[in-house]
């Protein structure tokens, strides 16, 4: 039987080149093994404030990058969140079986609310919403990165919890964290993750950055004053991260381009990756102006609804029926 795959991501900004390598890259061939649900989590986006026009143009947005980067609706599911009603409904129930000690021990609630006079109570509480967004599809597999971790492991838990408190349907998924490429770290400070939210544009690359800003960026890119193209993430993590963003554009294989630059300055190494970085986002590029501009991208995501709903709908009957809801008649 074909494994289930879920992933969602937030509306809260254009995608990176870390999120492409890491992440979107890997969807694509993922979507010809595994049966893959695609989801724009724009209920998570809300736990912050967000500007209403601005979440609206960042959903599209994010659904075009999706289908620009190899995404097809004849292999996945793309959908959006909030259009699929099972989601809030399960997340409620999810919420339900969790404990307060539990929620609180989250390592990103712990970031996002230390030192606020007043957070919402969702970013306490959005946790159960992502396992009930990973349980309604029976997914097998959830390939997320090392800061996701913590919440899928709460996933399994509530799985487990809900299994054995009430009846025995939810698949408990399986974390898989990539090996190569899941970590793709920022251009000015080589120790952190590459992120869309870091206030320094110069730290990463979008995936709708233009040529000549792509290359400019990479000029800028933090090194080493050693000189020496070689991998050692401890003593060169830029030029590590450089390698690694090479290897993952080009196919070529970190050993290989180390032999390749081995008495090269860091000058002429920059330019060969940046050309590398342009030559993968320009036709996704292309291909997304062309989806923003058409009625092909809001056809395809309410296919995607439609899709995914029907099956959270089978899931969610199941577990309204195992916690005793409702009448066990209406659906």
């Amino acid at each position: 039987m074909t494994k289930t795959i879920f992933s969602g991501i937030q509306p809260s900004g254009t995608l990176t080149l870390g999120n492409y390598l890491g992440a979107m890259k890997n969807f694509v061939d993922m979507q010809d093994d595994y049966n893959c649900y695609f989801c724009i989590v724009d209920q998570h986006a809300i736990t912050v404030p967000q500007k209403k026009n601005e979440l609206k143009k960042n959903i599209r947005s994010l659904a075009a990058l999706y289908l620009a980067s190899g995404i097809s609706q004849d292999k996945s599911t793309l959908f959006i969140q909030s259009e699929v009603p099972a989601h809030a409904q399960l997340g409620w129930m999810m919420q339900c079986i969790a404990y307060i000690g539990e929620l609180e021990r989250m390592t990103q609630f712990k970031d996002k609310s230390d030192g606020k006079e007043a957070v919402s109570s969702a970013l306490l509480t959005y946790p159960p919403l992502m396992a009930a967004d990973i349980l309604l599809y029976g997914t097998d597999i959830v390939p997320v990165g090392e800061d996701q971790k913590q919440h899928l492991e709460l996933t399994r838990d509530l799985a487990h919890r809900f299994n054995t408190r009430y009846n025995d349907i939810f698949t408990i998924p399986e974390v898989r964290i990539p090996k190569v490429g899941a970590r793709i770290m920022s251009l000015n400070d080589p120790t952190k993750k590459m992120s869309k939210s870091n206030p320094k544009p110069k730290s990463y690359i979008s995936m709708l950055d233009d040529p000549d800003t792509i290359r400019k960026k990479m000029r800028s890119a933090v090194t080493d004053s050693e000189g020496g193209v070689y991998a050692d993430a401890e003593k060169k993590p830029g030029v590590t991260n450089l390698l690694t963003i090479y290897s993952l554009c080009s196919g070529e294989s970190v050993e290989s381009l180390t032999e390749r630059y081995r008495d090269s300055e860091y000058g002429p190494f920059k330019e060969d990756v940046a050309e590398a970085v342009v030559s993968v986002l320009e036709p996704i590029q292309k291909r997304y102006e062309e989806l923003m501009a058409s009625e092909e991208l809001d056809i395809i995501l309410d296919q995607g609804a439609d899709q995914a709903d029907r099956t959270a709908k089978k899931m969610l009957s199941k577990a309204e029926r195992a916690m005793g809801l409702g009448r066990g008649r209406r659906r």
